[in-house]
């Protein structure tokens, strides 16, 4: 599999705009997220995904879910006219790697105790699913709570792997279906620089299991070998 090295609208849903909940300014959410885009700021970005000093990896975590799902919904809605259900039956990563949208047992449209069904999708219907149910998810006080000092669930950490597995594997589609779209359109320095912060970020907390990365690990590679 070849993985090439290197604004943008939304998605386009007619029901529904993605725009996740904003950290409150004076909130900790929103220090951290000012002290995150600063650190970026300098250029390096295996240290800027390091924790900082004495904060919570859950606040960390919190913050940087919603900030990858901001980019990728953009970077998605550059390629959103070419991923269609003509151009991508399937919801893949190259020949080798197909995904199948399975509902989670939590957020928009779970169904606790149901038998696990996977349904074989599109790109754009996984993709679009993908994008509800982790908007549900972001905006569920009960997971990603917004107000100091309330704490996260227990399975917070669970629940953040589940974000960013599935966050991956729209990275995944759109460097082995849409990266000529992406070269065409002048963005492909952007798609690879937000997809190097993602990758040192999953790999800094251990967020994503190597296996899950396999569509991309030449990619991959390069990046955490540099």
């Amino acid at each position: 599999m070849s993985v090439y090295l290197s604004g943008a609208s939304p998605i386009k849903n007619p029901t529904r705009t993605f725009k996740p909940r904003r950290a409150v300014e004076g909130s900790k959410q929103f220090q951290l997220k000012k002290y995150a885009e600063a650190t970026l700021g300098s250029g390096n970005l295996a240290e800027a995904v390091k924790l900082p000093q004495g904060e919570d990896q859950d606040e960390w975590v919190a913050i940087h879910c919603v900030d990858f799902f901001n980019h990728l919904n953009m970077l998605y809605g550059c390629v959103n006219d070419f991923c269609n259900n003509k151009n991508c039956p399937i919801m893949s990563a190259g020949p080798r790697y197909e995904y199948q949208w399975a509902q989670p047992s939590y957020g928009l449209g779970a169904k606790p105790g149901a038998p696990k069904r996977l349904m074989r999708l599109s790109a754009p219907e996984y993709t679009d699913n993908l994008m509800n149910w982790i908007q549900s998810i972001l905006d569920n006080e009960a997971y990603f709570p917004s107000k100091l000092g309330q704490a996260f669930p227990r399975n917070f950490s669970s629940i953040s792997k589940d974000i960013f597995r599935r966050l991956f594997r729209v990275y995944a589609h759109i460097y082995n279906s849409h990266f000529e779209v992406m070269v065409a359109l002048g963005i492909e320095a952007h798609l690879n620089t937000n997809y190097r912060h993602f990758l040192l970020f999953i790999h800094e907390f251990k967020l994503v299991d190597a296996k899950e990365l396999a569509p991309l690990s030449d990619f991959n590679q390069s990046i955490l070998s540099d």
